[in-house]
């Protein structure tokens, strides 16, 4: 296996024979989603790389005492449209190794430990297989035992736009600076999964996570995964947060909106949001032809 340049010291540490694995995951504990386990259950004299498989498109992975080098293959057993990108999210206090994503035969580096902790910071890049996506995590040296854990989320998408046959980050492609255009709008109140009126109470901006937070007062929440808009008590509003990008330049503005967009790692994330009065200019001339994808509740 080769490394891409700029990936320091791997062809000394992983020749390829080291990629006769070792059978299973025996130092840690699995479901089909994640993963934890220890380095310190490793043989000592072992130059296997150990092999965790799983099964979901989204899930975790918590690293103990790394040591040596640890194989993830994320293999979703799911059918319909393929998952052609991967996104990653790391602990605040990450530590202990660095994260590598294969393709074609070479290691391209996604984290390293020497960046030091980024909170809220998330990696995504095109997956050269829809079907199968492997990470390659590598311990740092160290000299003293002191704990540290290697540990991330991971979420598969599907339908995103890749970034050809080449390895290449991105952002997520959901928070989209441009407005959506008129069949945008109405797939996004069908396949998005949040769908929310409501006002802006806020923007805030986070210039080192290069991110943008929009806090929103909720009139009706047509639809969401999980509890992101929340009821307070006492004043019984409904409220929630959206991120996007800080390029994208989002600013306070009066009115209602219709918020749509996905969730990821547990946030909303932005993708179309037209005024509510215009949502609904577009929604009642496709009902009209005939061309709406789906119902919408509009009382």
């Amino acid at each position: 296996m080769a490394t891409e340049r700029g990936s320091p010291g791997l062809p000394a540490l992983l020749p390829p024979l080291l990629l006769l694995l070792a059978g299973g995951s025996r130092p840690g504990s699995a479901d089909r989603c994640s993963w934890r386990g220890s380095g310190l259950g490793r043989e000592p004299r072992s130059r296997a790389v150990e092999q965790v498989h799983l099964r979901c498109t989204e899930g975790s992975l918590e690293w103990l005492y790394p040591a040596r080098a640890l194989r993830v293959l994320l293999e979703p057993n799911v059918a319909g449209a393929p998952h052609t990108t991967l996104c990653i999210k790391p602990s605040s206090d990450f530590q202990g190794a660095s994260i590598f994503v294969e393709r074609a035969g070479q290691l391209h580096l996604v984290l390293s430990e020497a960046e030091g902790p980024r909170p809220r910071h998330v990696s995504c890049f095109s997956a050269q297989s829809p079907q199968r996506v492997a990470l390659f995590l590598q311990a740092s040296p160290h000299r003293d035992i002191s704990r540290r854990t290697a540990s991330f989320q991971y979420e598969l998408l599907g339908g995103q736009s890749t970034a050809g046959p080449g390895f290449k980050k991105m952002a997520l492609a959901e928070a989209m600076c441009r407005p959506c255009d008129n069949m945008e709008l109405l797939m996004a109140i069908c396949s998005s999964d949040f769908v929310v009126k409501g006002s802006i109470r806020g923007v805030s901006h986070d210039s080192e996570n290069h991110m943008s937070r929009v806090d929103v007062r909720a009139q009706k929440v047509y639809r969401q995964k999980n509890q992101i808009f929340q009821q307070e008590e006492g004043s019984g509003e409904w409220r929630g947060p959206i991120r996007t990008l800080l390029q994208c330049q989002v600013k306070k503005g009066g009115g209602d909106f219709l918020f749509t967009g996905n969730e990821h790692f547990g946030e909303a994330w932005l993708g179309c949001a037209p005024r509510f009065k215009d949502f609904l200019l577009v929604y009642q001339a496709a009902r009209e032809r005939g061309a709406n994808p789906c119902e919408f509740e509009l009382n």
